[in-house]
């Protein structure tokens, strides 16, 4: 829960190293019951179905709201939504409007919108993010993987990256 770039160190001198700071807010949501009521977080990276009011929400669509927000930051140097009181960030949020710069990719620009959806049924799933053409596209070189969780290999943290890694793996041999 509460992603956002604050959370994110450097574990090297040379920042090619990215940890998530702490997993103390983390809760495991396995299976297809995620529904959260709980409306903590950040102000720029909530979803607009949490401010809705309307009662549980899925908190996985929510993290892939973060990190859609996450990404535009990181890509574009400004969030995707802004507001000079917190009234007008949630109005604009709520909107789901926002412009994508024409200097991204197309497949980035395509990526961005796909997390960014007003409608949490409509966001890509985690397994759908791996499987985008931008991050096809752009593998992260071997000398720069790191091992997440201390070593513990993503796959026995959660069950379906074990798949959706070989899905990715398949796709860029496909691709090349």
């Amino acid at each position: 829960r509460d992603i956002k770039l604050r959370k994110f160190v450097f574990a090297d001198r040379e920042r090619s190293k990215l940890l998530l700071e702490n997993l103390e807010d983390a809760q495991v949501l396995m299976g297809s019951n995620d529904a959260l009521m709980d409306k903590h977080g950040c102000p720029a990276y909530v979803g607009p179905e949490i401010l809705s009011c309307r009662g549980p929400y899925s908190g996985k669509a929510a993290d892939i709201w973060s990190l859609g927000v996450a990404l535009y930051t990181l890509l574009v140097g400004c969030y995707p939504f802004q507001g000079a009181k917190p009234i007008s960030l949630f109005s604009r949020i709520c909107r789901g409007r926002f412009t994508v710069p024409g200097d991204l990719s197309p497949k980035a620009q395509c990526l961005i919108r796909c997390l960014l959806r007003r409608d949490p049924a409509e966001r890509l799933t985690a397994s759908g993010i791996l499987l985008h053409p931008w991050l096809a596209s752009n593998p992260v070189p071997k000398a720069l993987r790191v091992s997440p969780l201390g070593g513990q290999g993503l796959e026995q943290v959660v069950p379906e990256m074990g798949s959706c890694r070989k899905n990715l793996e398949k796709l860029r041999e496909v691709d090349t």
